[in-house]
């Protein structure tokens, strides 16, 4: 895993599958569907998230989960449910880093 995941860390893999790994045998797959610049304008850092898309069942409570992907290697982020459609949910991660002064 990167030390510090970035947009750039995650925009070439949109439309890719990550592996969500859990207690218990069964594992499911999750689609990156959207990375989302949420920078506010003189924010001196970085606010972004990401959005995933999971199957219909079982729908994922907002937990920190180990996910897998072939080129990214293993994550652990927290995902939090915010969308149910016919054809499953939406999980979302949200990552904030703060550039501070050492002043």
């Amino acid at each position: 895993m990167p030390e510090k995941l970035t947009r750039a860390s995650f925009e070439p893999h949109l439309n890719t599958t990550f592996r969500l790994v859990h207690d218990g045998p069964e594992t499911f797959d999750l689609a990156l569907i959207e990375v989302v610049d949420k920078t506010p304008v003189g924010f001196p850092g970085e606010q972004f998230s990401i959005l995933f898309k999971g199957p219909s069942e079982p729908m994922l409570l907002q937990q920190t989960c180990t996910l897998e992907h072939p080129e990214m290697g293993q994550l652990r982020l927290f995902l939090v449910p915010v969308d149910q459609r016919k054809d499953g949910y939406r999980y979302e991660a949200f990552f904030n880093y703060a550039v501070l002064n050492d002043e």
